[in-house]
C-alpha cells in the first residue's frame, strides 16, 4: 500500500501499484476498497500500470478535514488530482458500481485524461435501482442513523450509504456530451434495472453494452468472462 498526499484536495489518497503498460485507475464500489481488485492487478491486468484507489472517505485514504459531505463528483475530482499529481497524462479508467459512477464524472470532465473508459454496473439516477433494492438501502440507513443516535460511530458509513440514496448530479445531457471512448458491463441479476444500462449506453455516444451471465451486482467483478472481456476492450488497438 502507498499513500499519496494530495494538499489541495485536504485528503491523503491511499492505493495499490502493480504493473507496467499503460497507466490503468481502478475504482471500488460503495463501502469497499482497493483490495477487490487483487484478482485484477496480479492476474488479469499485469501488462497495465494499474493504481487500484480507495476513494474518500473509504479504505485507508485519509481526509485532513471532519468528513461532513461526500459526493460522487468530489470522489471524482479526488482522482482527477491523483492523476495530475503523479504526472499521468492519459489513463484507463475501470469503475464498478459506485467507482462506474465516478467514472461517468471523469469521462465527462477530463476525456483527455481518460481515454477510454469502463463502467460496471453504475447507476446516474436512483430510480435506476431496482424496487427491492432501494428497500433495502433505505432500511439499512435507518439503521444506521439508529446506531448513531445511541452513539456509535457510524457516521462515515451514512454518508457512504447516502450516495445511493441520491443522483449523482449528472443529466441526460451531459451524458449526450461524453466524448470518450465507452463500454458499459452488468451482471444478469443485478441491483439495477436493465433499462437503466441501456439508458446509459443509449446516451452516451458509441458506447457498448454486454451483460454477463450467471453473476449478480456483487460478484460480477470477479467473474473471469468479464475480466477477460474488459482486458480485450482495453488492449484493443490501444499501442
Amino acid at each position: 500500500m502507498t499513500t499519496l498526499s494530495l494538499p489541495t484536495r485536504h485528503i491523503t489518497i491511499a492505493y495499490r501499484e502493480c504493473g507496467e503498460g499503460r497507466p490503468l485507475i481502478l475504482l471500488h464500489g460503495n463501502s469497499e476498497n482497493k483490495s477487490i481488485f487483487t484478482a485484477w492487478q496480479d492476474t488479469y491486468f499485469r501488462d497495465f500500470h494499474s493504481y487500484a484507489l480507495d476513494s474518500r472517505c473509504h479504505g485507508q485514504s485519509r481526509s485532513e478535514l471532519a468528513d461532513s459531505a461526500l459526493t460522487i463528483e468530489m470522489m471524482a475530482d479526488d482522482v482527477i488530482a491523483f492523476c495530475e499529481a503523479l504526472g499521468i497524462i492519459q489513463a484507463f479508467v475501470v469503475g464498478y458500481s459506485d467507482g462506474g459512477n465516478i467514472a461517468l464524472f471523469l469521462a465527462k470532465k477530463r476525456p483527455d485524461i481518460f481515454t477510454r473508459v469502463v463502467f460496471i454496473s453504475p447507476n446516474y439516477l436512483v430510480s435506476g435501482q431496482t424496487d427491492d433494492t432501494l428497500r433495502t438501502l433505505k432500511l439499512v440507513e435507518r439503521f444506521l442513523k439508529l446506531a448513531r443516535r445511541l452513539g456509535l460511530p457510524t457516521g462515515k458509513a451514512i454518508l457512504r450509504w447516502h450516495l445511493m440514496l441520491e443522483d449523482i448530479g449528472l443529466s441526460d445531457d451531459d451524458l449526450r456530451s461524453i466524448n470518450t471512448q465507452c463500454r458499459l458491463y452488468y451482471a444478469e441479476d443485478d441491483m439495477i434495472k436493465e433499462a437503466h444500462f441501456q439508458d446509459i449506453a443509449r446516451l452516451i455516444p458509441n458506447t457498448g453494452l454486454e451483460k454477463i451471465n450467471d453473476c449478480t451486482h456483487m460478484n460480477i467483478i470477479k467473474k473471469k468472462e468479464a475480466m477477460e472481456s474488459i482486458h480485450r476492450w482495453l488492449g484493443r488497438d490501444a499501442n
